[in-house]
């Protein structure tokens, strides 16, 4: 699973990181960004992660401002030390509220809650790449039946 973390203070974001790595070895943090402005041009070529972890107050704005201004349809965790944006943050793709000070434990807790509704909405889905390849395997004549 790819994880992006959207966090203005680096310190945080490197615990956040470290947290994420100590609690799941499905997990690669493949990009910090630090400000509403980075992550707008992120996330405006068409890098989507798996997962993303976001703070809410940024140095330049509101976190809510990037969903704002790219197209994101990618599952959120919100990580904050207000419990004021909870309702404008499940508006905005997210999946669970974590309190600062995180804990390994409430960070486990919300990347289950990713897990388990990823595999809910993708266990009634069709695996149509391989329905595909069999289709195309059953098509192509046997050398020997020639």
């Amino acid at each position: 699973m790819k994880v992006v973390i959207v966090e203005d203070e680096p310190l945080i974001a490197d615990d956040l990181a470290a947290s994420i790595r100590a609690v799941t070895d499905r997990a690669e943090v493949v990009k910090k960004l630090y400000s509403v402005s980075e992550a707008v041009g992120y996330f405006s070529s068409a890098n989507d992660p798996d997962l993303i972890f976001c703070d809410i107050q940024l140095g330049d704005g509101y976190s809510f401002d990037i969903f704002r201004r790219v197209h994101i349809d990618v599952p959120v965790i919100f990580c904050t030390a207000y419990d004021a944006y909870a309702l404008e943050a499940f508006k905005n793709n997210g999946i669970a509220y974590i309190l600062k000070p995180f804990t390994r434990s409430t960070v486990k807790e919300a990347i289950g809650k990713y897990t388990t509704l990823r595999n809910s909405f993708a266990g009634g889905l069709m695996d149509y790449t391989r329905l595909l390849n069999s289709k195309k395997a059953s098509d192509v004549p046997d050398a020997n039946n020639s």
